[in-house]
């Protein structure tokens, strides 16, 4: 066939991805090799405030709250909760429960990043400096009992910020619900355990993370407003040399049950990476050329849209198929265009092949900490997980060109920490 314009394309987008994404197989093989990342036993036990943003929870911040105000841990822990704009008894239920609770009604800013600004900056003024670090969580979550003992290992240990191990409590309501809970138990094992076995940075995530009373301080508040603030604040910690940790301390989270409220969700992820991305990926080229930061590197692939990549490599091929057959030979032979046809497949059918790879080593490594009634769903969760990822290809382009803005997301499903054990 020769080296033609299509055949040096593939090759091109074939090795980029090849090397852009191998450290992450070279994790995934760390991660199942030398299993979880092992702490110092801490040396202090230091003072804590959990910051809850609440809309509408009703029906879930008092299992979230209760299990907070009794934690196993011999030091001291408050519980903030913001009922923002709510229209139910979400003020009433966290009060019962034990929260300290505060009431916001601005409708023009709107969203957990400007609830947590709120949060930070009145705790500040009234309380000074009676907490060494911050918990954030969401409304849905709920934590394991000695979740404040394993996060203050970490914080004991220097990091001023620092993730934790993000399950799900309903990991069998729908296919959704799964794929959803399996991409953050893999996230969590391989991506930010593993990251904490060699040295570099991790990436905080929605919920289920700390961060130093000397950060927030010196912001007084929280300055981070995008779509996805979590990304954004882990990306700065990246750009300015602020190691994110990472315990092996469980919480467990609320995922989407209908495709339509997990692409609305998905949407504002897209969208926020793609604002990060544009925003800070010359700190993060900076960091890798300047100061040889593998953190940069790891964060921009993070980042950066490689499915954008992927459907530029679908769309040329295919243009190429269609054009290349209505010339009969003129643009281009049939042995490239069998080549067309075949990297079309090869694209798709990778990536599911790739996906349901992951899905299967998460699932057989993560097993003891996947609860759920309906056991089916752990085998069939292995083959639709990748048609769950597969989605995301749509929602990258529609992302693009798409006005997206902050959507609460319903959480109804009451359940506490025993609960979700005895679902085994």
């Amino acid at each position: 066939m020769g080296l033609t314009p299509i055949v040096i394309f593939n090759f091109i987008i074939l090795l980029f991805f090849t090397l852009a994404y191998f450290y992450q197989l070279v994790f995934l093989i760390r991660g199942l090799i030398h299993g979880d990342v092992v702490l110092p036993k801490a040396k202090k036990n230091h003072s804590y405030a959990f910051v809850i943003a609440a809309h509408n929870e009703e029906p879930v911040i008092g299992n979230l709250v209760r299990s907070i105000l009794t934690q196993k841990y011999d030091g001291l822990i408050d519980c903030f909760v913001v009922a923002d704009a709510c229209t139910d008894n979400t003020f009433e239920e966290a009060q019962k429960a034990g929260a300290i609770a505060w009431s916001r009604n601005d409708l023009v800013r709107k969203g957990k990043s400007w609830v947590l600004d709120y949060a930070f900056n009145r705790i500040l003024n009234e309380y000074g400096d009676k907490y060494e670090a911050f918990f954030v969580m969401d409304a849905d979550n709920i934590i394991a009992p000695n979740y404040v003992e394993i996060m203050n290992q970490a914080f004991d240990a220097g990091y001023l910020v620092c993730t934790s191990y993000r399950n799900s409590k309903n990991f069998d309501s729908s296919w959704i619900s799964s794929a959803y809970a399996t991409w953050f138990l893999r996230e969590a094992k391989f991506l930010n355990n593993v990251r904490m076995m060699v040295g570099t940075s991790c990436a905080i995530s929605g919920s289920g993370w700390l961060v130093s009373e000397k950060i927030i301080k010196g912001m007084h508040g929280w300055n981070f407003h995008v779509l996805t603030e979590d990304i954004q604040f882990s990306t700065f910690c990246c750009a300015h040399g602020i190691q994110i940790g990472y315990a092996p301390a469980e919480f467990f989270d609320e995922q989407p049950v209908t495709f339509k409220a997990s692409w609305t969700q998905r949407m504002r992820w897209t969208k926020g990476f793609y604002q990060v991305f544009f925003s800070y990926n010359r700190n993060l080229l900076s960091g890798i050329i300047k100061e040889r930061r593998f953190s940069s590197y790891d964060m921009l692939m993070t980042v950066a849209p490689g499915m954008i990549l992927t459907l530029l490599s679908a769309f040329v091929n295919g243009a190429y198929l269609v054009i290349g057959y209505f010339s009969h030979g003129f643009i281009a032979t049939q042995g490239e265009l069998l080549m067309c046809v075949g990297s079309l497949v090869m694209t798709f059918g990778s990536m599911y092949i790739v996906f349901w790879i992951l899905g299967l080593i998460t699932t057989i490594s993560e097993r003891k900490h996947i609860h759920c009634r309906k056991k089916w769903r752990i085998v069939t969760n292995i083959f639709t997980f990748p048609i769950f990822m597969l989605t995301y290809i749509p929602i990258t382009v529609v992302a693009l060109f798409k006005k997206v803005e902050w959507v609460p997301t319903k959480h109804d499903i009451a359940v506490n920490f025993d609960d979700v054990m005895s679902e085994g």
